[in-house]
């Protein structure tokens, strides 16, 4: 809640952070309006999913809207986890706003898994800030998430040993 004290207004931490997590969830939505000069359409059926080695098994990656390499582009993701899957906590170095296009997805904050909540239906969003621990569950169907950030992207596990990349095969 804004307060009036003499010249200024002042807020509680909580609210501060509240109104910056919708900017950035409004700026990143303007930015993925305006992020390519050619008008672009995509079809579910026209998009190439693959696996990422960043990413636990199972999980696949389609890339709508830019290069995740690349610092400054306006990315969009959609993220298909498989049936009873729990994603490691982990961060990002990029703020995100996170949208569930299908199934019901489960998501919570900490450095610790915790099945804290209820799965979530397709229209759900949520926004993370950069470098805050999260992670996410599916319940007994897929679930399809819609990542938007600027990159360039990254992922970095809480528990290292969660790390795909760090796993011996």
């Amino acid at each position: 809640m804004l307060e009036w004290r003499g010249d200024f207004f002042h807020s509680t931490r909580e609210d501060f952070m509240k109104m910056l997590l919708v900017s950035i969830a409004l700026i990143a939505l303007a930015g993925s309006a305006m992020a390519q000069d050619t008008p672009t359409r995509l079809t579910p059926d026209a998009l190439t999913w693959k696996e990422n080695p960043a990413f636990p098994k199972g999980v696949q990656i389609a890339t709508l809207v830019g290069d995740p390499t690349k610092a400054g582009d306006v990315v969009v993701l959609r993220i298909k986890f498989p049936p009873n899957f729990q994603m490691p906590p982990h961060t990002h170095p990029y703020s995100e706003v996170v949208t569930i296009v299908s199934g019901s997805v489960g998501t919570s904050h900490g450095e610790k898994f915790e099945k804290i909540g209820e799965l979530l239906k397709p229209g759900s969003l949520w926004v993370y800030p950069a470098k805050h621990a999260h992670y996410a569950w599916t319940g007994n169907e897929e679930g399809i998430l819609q990542v938007q950030f600027i990159g360039p992207g990254g992922i970095d596990y809480i528990n290292p040993a969660d790390d795909p990349r760090k796993k011996t095969q």
